[in-house]
């Protein structure tokens, strides 16, 4: 079809197509030759989808050159090139983070192998989706004689030299057949990833931006000697050209590969059907965190080599297998403006406000960017692209600016040396990272945040005063301190915009039951600088009084663990000042009062050792009552389920952390089980 019989539609598709073609080789490149990688890979995913989809739709416009039809780019001109026997392609991949991808994929296999409804599930093998370099090791006679990359799946670069440092690959094997081909990945350890880029930090080199790059990295040096000090590991998955046969089925081959001494993942199994292929999917993700490396999914494939055979594959990828990710840990996303925050101890902290972008299975919009310091070494501006990883489960952080993607106007952010909330000087201290406002209670910024920290669940439990009602409190100059707290009436709160006489009562209630709680809640409510609520649990445990807190000198501080000699300081001043005294006092004199000792049961810690996670409604206890009786008892209490909970404490309409205990085969009890355990402890005492 010539250009000039095209409709606007066509030209524009077939326009569009062009582009992505031509700006997928050129993300490839970056990736597999440079190490470079300019965009994020769920980018790249969708990017490389988008074309999938518009080639199928109008294969007329698919070039002869499509990337589609390839795996990654050209080899570096510097190595020797390598063609494979038989061609090292990738695997499909499931973009559907849910179970759906699974019962996706099994759909596909049984309408492939045309099986009726009725007939029995397949079989098949889950492995993990390594995060590092594939390659080629071909064997001869028992002998590793060349070692390859994937490349471009047809031709890969000699790295032969280099994979021969990898000390937990074996060079000779007694058993293979005379010509046998092991595929596998080549990764970095997380530890061995810290160390290679605190190196590089020392002496000014290079600092990788993931494992999955400093392998790349490490792998392909031209000088062996430089990759024998980077501890690179092999996991075997696979098999390229074979003179005969090894296994009937793939999980027997990585059971034969791991009797022959290649390094294989233990964490696999065989799975019937599309539910217990999300189970695999479901177990690893929780154990996800724990693994010595980085993956970025799960692998299931047709266990027979019989069945794969007859599926075959599809342009440049296996019809028998297919990776199922989970939500992307990074993303790429735009700068819209940097504004600054006043937390409650006055500091300010730089905020990206960011292009909406989901990551790790949460719609991220902010980010920190710490202080001064972090901004001018990460080199943000407003208008930047950047990649953005969740770290831990919550907290997003900015991982690198790309800077072939400014744009013109992107603008310098100049951080302010005044509080732009109250106008008062904005002080750093000598050695600090952080600048302060020096308003104190005068910041109303300061005073709101102070109130809402003091009210927060963990903190005193105060129900029903939220952000509104704080700034309205502090902006009448009502409450001036959190002791005023204390001090509010139902007739005060009613005359609050949207505040009935049931609402304001029921605050009031709040307020009073507050008053019995704990020591480690009370440390952490009053927002001393550098103390959360981990270390105001560890505080109230070591001293086990606020008295004895309070006379506490710097070398007792530095005796209690995790306490450093910034955070001691802090702590001192906070108890040297005659303000944050006055306040405590006031609050004791409010009637607020705790049982001594830490409000731990210093004799029968039945829990010691255990972690609880709690979802659903329980019958009587509220949660934080029922996570106060497990701290109390030496328990922990944790967000999450993982193979490391002890007991999931379940009440009513439980969430889908209930289905997480059971896939897990985590003990789940109920309130009743729960009470019995402490009966029994005090009978037992």
């Amino acid at each position: 079809m010539s250009e000039q019989t095209l409709t606007k539609e066509e030209q524009a598709i077939k326009d569009r197509m062009e582009a992505l073609a031509e700006e997928i080789e050129k993300h490839n490149k970056a990736y597999y030759v440079d190490n470079n990688p300019t965009i994020s890979d769920d980018l790249y995913d969708s990017l490389f989808q988008e074309l999938v989809r518009l080639e199928k739709e109008y294969p007329q416009f698919k070039s002869l050159f499509s990337p589609t039809d390839r795996v990654g780019a050209e080899v570096k001109s510097e190595m020797t090139k390598v063609t494979h026997k038989i061609p090292l392609l990738s695997i499909h991949t499931e973009t559907d983070y849910t179970a759906q991808g699974a019962y996706d994929f099994d759909g596909r296999i049984r309408r492939s192998l045309e099986l009726e409804p009725s007939a029995p599930p397949v079989e098949y093998d889950c492995e993990l989706k390594f995060d590092g370099l594939a390659v080629n090791l071909r064997y001869e006679k028992g002998v590793l004689v060349v070692a390859a990359t994937r490349g471009d799946g047809y031709t890969g670069e000699d790295v032969t030299a280099n994979v021969r440092t990898i000390k937990t690959l074996p060079l000779k094997v007694e058993g293979l057949p005379d010509i046998c081909e092991i595929r596998g990945e080549v990764i970095l350890h997380k530890k061995e990833f810290e160390r290679i880029n605190e190196e590089q930090r020392k002496i000014g080199g290079k600092v990788f931006a993931n494992p999955r790059n400093a392998t790349a990295g490490s792998l392909r040096q031209l000088d062996p000697s430089i990759t024998a000090k980077r501890n690179l590991s092999f996991y075997a998955y696979g098999l390229g050209e074979v003179s005969s046969e090894i296994a009937p089925t793939q999980s027997a081959l990585l059971d034969k590969l791991k009797e022959l001494g290649f390094p294989v993942s233990g964490m696999r199994t065989l799975a019937y059907g599309p539910a217990e292929l999300q189970n695999f999917h479901l177990k690893v993700e929780q154990e996800r965190k724990d693994l010595p490396f980085e993956i970025d999914g799960v692998v299931y494939k047709v266990n027979s080599f019989a069945l794969q055979r007859e599926l075959g594959y599809v342009s440049r990828e296996p019809r028998w297998a297919c990776a199922h990710k989970y939500p992307p840990e990074e993303a790429q996303t735009q700068v819209l403006d940097i504004e600054i925050q006043v937390g409650r101890t006055g500091k300010l902290t730089p905020v990206a406000r960011l292009r909406p972008v989901f990551v790790g299975g949460t719609t991220i919009s902010n980010a920190s960017l710490h202080n001064e310091e972090f901004l001018e070494k990460m080199g943000v501006k407003i208008g930047d692209t950047i990649v953005i990883r969740r770290a831990g489960d919550v907290i997003p952080e900015i991982v690198r600016v790309v800077p072939e993607l400014r744009p013109a106007d992107a603008r310098t952010f100049v951080f302010p040396e005044y509080c732009p909330i109250c106008g008062s000087h904005a002080y750093k201290e000598p050695g600090e990272k952080d600048r302060r406002c020096t308003g104190g209670l005068f910041c109303k910024a300061m005073r709101v945040q102070s109130i809402l920290h003091f009210v927060s669940r963990n903190a005193m439990g105060i129900d029903g005063i939220g952000e509104k009602l704080a700034e309205q409190l502090v902006a009448d100059d009502t409450l001036k301190t959190v002791a005023d707290i204390y001090k509010l009436t139902a007739d005060q709160l009613v005359k609050y915009e949207r505040m009935g006489e049931k609402s304001a009562t029921k605050i009031i209630e709040s307020i009073e039951k507050s008053k019995n709680t704990t020591l480690e809640r009370f440390l952490f409510a009053i927002s001393i600088p550098d103390v959360g609520e981990a270390g105001a649990r560890t505080l109230a445990a070591h001293f086990g009084s606020l008295q004895a807190l309070e006379d506490a000198g710097l070398e007792d501080l530095l005796g209690v663990e995790d306490v450093g000699p910034s955070t001691a300081e802090k702590i001192l001043h906070f108890f040297a000042e005659p303000a944050n005294l006055k306040v405590i006092d006031e609050l004791r004199v409010a009637g607020v009062h705790w049982e001594e000792g830490g409000g731990r049961s210093t004799e029968n810690q039945i829990f010691t050792g255990m972690t609880f996670v709690l979802t659903g409604t329980l019958p009587t206890l509220t949660r934080d009552e029922a996570s106060d009786l497990i701290r109390k008892f030496g328990g922990k209490v944790a967000g999450s389920v993982s193979k490391k909970t002890s007991y999931v404490l379940a009440g009513a309409n439980p969430g889908s952390k209930l289905s997480k205990a059971e896939a897990l085969g985590v003990k789940i009890i109920d309130q009743d089980e729960f009470m019995k355990m402490l009966v029994q402890d005090k009978e037992d005492a």
